[in-house]
């Protein structure tokens, strides 16, 4: 087939030529996807710009137009030779129901460099900041509680002078009192498990003051056997640092004020530990 039935047929495929290609040397066409938004049909003609000759084969794929007006590659190339060109247009069509979407923002996921499939509109970007210059006050903020905590662990010297006989030695009186106290604190429990999607709710003195699910989103990775719940949160538009967002199945309710799990996937109750 002739460079001029190559066109006719791209033509008639309704595509367009590009002003220039910025990998090579071809032309490149393009057109919209029939069915899916911001996605288009490229064409990598074989053709060279500059000697106007046939150079290789066809070469089809899908893009997504992302909101920088970025173009990211949705499928793998497909090289074809002339008469398998309409046909391998249709299935790269077909395959777009197949790429994966970004559950927040809706977008196409493509492979970047780095291997892994993200959002083409990288819309984590919009909180990451937050969550990363967090996460630099949380490093700040442990180093010193840890110190204090293995220096507050450091047993006092042991006083080699005289030990007092058992039967002359006083007690406070208020011993008995603070263990009473202490056995009726209560403590409440839900399920969390690996694989919930998660939100957050405001606690104020065991009473419920507010639901975060519509500014604060996330997965839970893994719970360990102390219930201390590991979470990747997705998203976060409220003004809340991560140190702050719930990090347990549990909690005390003499506890002031603090923020639990509020499952979203499925029915969970919190209640007092048996």
């Amino acid at each position: 087939m002739s460079v001029v039935q190559r066109k006719a047929m791209l033509k008639a495929e309704g595509f367009f030529p590009h002003k220039k290609n910025a990998k090579g040397t071809t032309i490149i066409y393009s057109r919209k996807h029939p069915t899916a938004k911001f996605v288009r049909v490229v064409v990598d003609s074989g053709i060279d710009s500059k000697t106007g000759k046939v150079v290789g084969k066809v070469g089809v794929k899908l893009c997504y137009v992302n909101r920088t007006k970025s173009w990211r590659e949705i499928t793998t190339q497909i090289f074809t030779t002339n008469t398998g060109l309409v046909k391998t247009i249709k299935a790269q069509e077909a395959a777009e129901k197949f790429v994966k979407t970004c559950k927040h923002c809706k977008a196409k996921k493509f492979t970047a460099k780095s291997g892994k499939v993200v959002c083409s509109n990288a819309c984590w970007t919009t909180w990451s900041g937050n969550r990363n210059s967090t996460n630099k006050t949380q490093g700040v903020a442990g180093k010193s509680v840890a110190g204090q905590t293995k220096s507050s662990q450091k047993k006092p010297p042991r006083n080699p002078g005289k030990v007092t006989p058992k039967n002359q030695r006083t007690y406070p009186l208020n011993k008995s009192v603070k263990k009473k106290s202490q056995k009726v604190v209560q403590k409440i429990v839900a399920e969390i498990l690996p694989g919930d999607l998660v939100s957050a709710e405001y606690i104020n003195n065991d009473q419920f003051k507010a639901d975060m699910t519509g500014s604060i989103l996330g997965i839970v990775m893994s719970v360990d056997k102390h219930g201390r719940v590991k979470t990747n949160w997705t998203a976060n538009t409220s003004r809340l640092h991560e140190r702050e967002l719930p990090n347990a199945n549990w909690y005390y309710v003499n506890a002031s004020h603090h923020y639990r799990f509020k499952v979203l996937s499925r029915s969970v109750e919190w209640a007092e530990a048996a």
